[in-house]
């Protein structure tokens, strides 16, 4: 099994299928076809087959793909066979919500320490965690031994976090500040930006209202 030089956007469809290969599971079911996870997905049952094909040979002929096999392989894929500690930095509300979040056990990934640079808050419970120090990432991360981290501070206080997080071993961030963040070559950064997300979906909720009230305006003209 091959897994050199996948390109993103499959990797991101592999976590789709897996969330829709969990439900399947959990509901006792043991076989699925490349159609019917086009059905649960969205995506096409020919994209599917292409996505795994990146990995080797998997399903039967007439028989489909079993969803217990097919979530041992992806999860394999990537890395989720295993559990996944990650160092969150900024314990505000989203930070809050981050560790409530029911689904990360699921999926073998926890958040194993919280950090913040507000004494305030230092010393302070969040959650099952307490609020470490940031200036002892390293210290910490050293028994923890994370690979993954999330950014959940401010934007001017984002880089200095990032930093912080390369230091102490991490090469993979979740960065939630709308802020470009400058790493090393082997550290892969994925922004998450609500503002982007929403313009995109105003941008084609109006698209979509223009269109529809044209097609009015044109019906209405016509019966005239």
């Amino acid at each position: 099994m091959t897994e050199t030089r996948v390109p993103v956007p499959t990797l991101e469809r592999l976590a789709i299928y897996l969330r829709v290969l969990l439900d399947a599971h959990e509901a006792g079911i043991q076989t699925v076809s490349s159609q019917e996870m086009e059905q649960h997905s969205g995506i096409s049952a020919a994209q599917f087959r292409k996505d795994l094909s990146y990995f080797g040979e998997f399903g039967k002929p007439g028989v489909g793909y079993s969803v217990a096999g097919l979530i041992a392989c992806i999860e394999r894929i990537l890395r989720l066979d295993e559990e996944q500690p990650i160092l969150l930095v900024g314990a505000g509300n989203l930070g809050s919500a981050l560790v409530g979040y029911p689904n990360f056990k699921a999926h073998r990934l926890r958040i194993a320490a919280v950090f913040d640079n507000n004494f305030v808050k230092i010393g302070r419970p969040f959650g099952d965690l307490v609020i470490e120090d940031i200036a002892r990432i390293c210290e910490v991360n050293a028994r923890i031994g994370a690979r993954l981290g999330i950014i959940a501070v401010p934007a001017h206080a984002a880089q200095e976090v990032a930093d912080a997080l390369v230091e102490a071993g991490v090469t993979g961030i979740l960065n939630f500040a709308p802020t470009i963040l400058r790493v090393p070559p082997h550290v892969h950064v994925r922004n998450v930006s609500f503002l982007q997300e929403l313009a995109v979906l105003s941008y084609h909720a109006a698209a979509d209202a223009l269109c529809v009230n044209g097609q009015a305006a044109r019906g209405g003209h016509d019966g005239v």
